[in-house]
């Protein structure tokens, strides 16, 4: 075999091992894109149930709630506290809608971050008027070592 030739076969190695590579990594990108797009449905579902227990949960033990204007929230029983105050001065509110368009999921190993616009729309007792509120929120997700 003359060297030109085991230069083409090494080229050809080296470029199909580039792409077995990039393969992989495209497909971990979107398993992870995957697993990120069902976390975002089980967020608003439980936003809709007014679940307030089972969106704590997903908060990291470590977590940081961040308001504009207010003092970053660290931790989750702290964040906890405070929603949990919150959701106590409003007895008999319901949520009727619960609208949110997720953007820009990266996914870096067992890190990820989007951004998400919302729409709630949410029915005081007594037949009051609705209430609806629009916002943004930022998401930085860590897959913890148990998998969650």
């Amino acid at each position: 075999m003359n060297f030109a030739r085991k230069a083409d076969l090494g080229a050809c190695f080296v470029a199909s091992l580039m792409v077995a590579v990039g393969m992989k990594a495209r497909s971990a990108e979107d398993a992870g894109r995957k697993e990120i797009e069902a976390f975002n449905k089980r967020y608003v579902e439980l936003h809709l149930k007014m679940d307030t227990a089972g969106i704590l949960a997903l908060w990291a033990e470590d977590g940081v709630y961040l308001m504009p204007g207010e003092a970053a929230m660290i931790g989750r029983k702290k964040i906890s506290s405070w929603v949990e105050e919150i959701v106590a001065k409003m007895p008999g509110f319901k949520v009727m809608k619960q609208e949110m368009e997720f953007h820009d999921i990266h996914v870096c190993g067992e890190w990820a971050s989007e951004w998400a616009t919302e729409h709630q729309v949410v029915q005081p007792p007594d037949q009051k008027p609705l209430i609806e509120g629009y916002g943004k929120m930022a998401l930085v997700l860590h897959r913890e070592a148990n998998g969650e």
